[in-house]
């Protein structure tokens, strides 16, 4: 199928609807060009929302954001994308904006440590103590159920909380993983991969760029978890799941072959494949209906499964 006439408009209007670069960006350049992005994309004005605060929870600094109204809420540690190389509070601020008012819950964002300064596990440690502190504070976070959720390598660093938190034997309510890298493996046999090489804005050679870079010289992590969630000795007993993932996106085929894994092993889990959208369309929501459209069916099925 070809691509959303809207995402493929958006893409040309940035300059970034052809191949990548013949001399790849520096980190410095890569995190430039995704911040640009994502602002010029962001939702104006803001969503509003009851509060927002930056803060540190278990020596990370987080963005907290809290519904309009009092009773008890639901809460959500959302974790940004980037290839856990770019992305910041600031990429995915829409994101979690609509999140807090459409769900009406408190949404936390960690800005986890990045690579390369900061190899794995640097960004999962992050990731997982903010969420323990959630587990152990939920009072001061609505009170309600906890969710993780996250977007590609944001996904990827959900899922591995979700694994943790199920060996620890602590309640997590949901997990929602929007295209999630879930194998790090290097040069993995998924047709997504050589189907969606370029064009689409994020490239395969992108894709094994940011797993060196996040890895270092433990390569070997990347054949198991929690790296790799989907390489995980156990999928059952996991939080249930809603994963969706774009069909123009080289990362669809092993985000799917989560929902697969999870299926397989009796958790309960909302599969989508969206037509003509491609890696990273959460942001784009303000430009697409196709996209609106997605986004919507993942937040409201994620919102059902925090339902108090």
């Amino acid at each position: 199928m070809p691509i959303d006439p809207e995402i493929s408009a958006l893409l040309k209007q940035f300059g970034v609807d052809g191949p990548p670069p013949a001399t790849p960006p520096t980190v410095e350049e890569m995190r430039a060009g995704n911040r640009t992005l994502s602002l010029a994309v962001a939702p104006q004005p803001p969503i509003a929302v009851g509060s927002l605060d930056d803060s540190t929870l278990a020596g990370v600094p987080v963005r907290v954001y809290r519904p309009q109204g009092a009773g008890t809420a639901p809460a959500i540690v959302f974790i940004h994308g980037g290839g856990f190389v770019v992305g910041d509070l600031d990429t995915h601020d829409g994101v979690c904006r609509r999140l807090c008012r459409d769900l009406g819950a408190v949404v936390v964002s960690p800005a986890y440590r990045l690579a390369p300064e900061h190899p794995f596990p640097a960004a999962y440690d992050d990731c997982l103590a903010v969420a323990r502190h959630l587990s152990d504070h939920i009072a001061d976070f609505g009170g309600g159920p906890l969710a993780v959720a996250g977007d590609s390598a944001g996904g990827n660093l959900a899922a591995g909380v979700a694994l943790a938190f199920r060996d620890e034997g602590r309640p997590l309510a949901a997990q929602m993983l929007a295209y999630p890298a879930t194998d790090l493996r290097i040069d993995p046999d998924y047709p997504s991969r050589t189907e969606c090489a370029t064009g689409y804005l994020l490239a395969t050679a992108e894709c094994e760029n940011d797993i060196h870079l996040y890895l270092a010289d433990d390569l070997a992590a990347g054949t198991r978890a929690p790296a790799s969630p989907l390489l995980a000795d156990s999928h059952q007993r996991l939080a249930p799941a809603v994963i969706g993932c774009g069909e123009l996106d080289p990362l669809r085929d092993e985000g799917l072959a989560y929902a697969d894994a999870l299926a397989a092993a009796g958790v309960p889990v909302s599969k989508h494949t969206y037509p003509g959208l491609i890696h990273g369309f959460l942001n784009y929501d303000t430009h697409s209906t196709a996209v609106n459209a997605a986004a919507t069916e993942m937040y409201t099925e994620l919102g059902a499964l925090l339902r108090i």
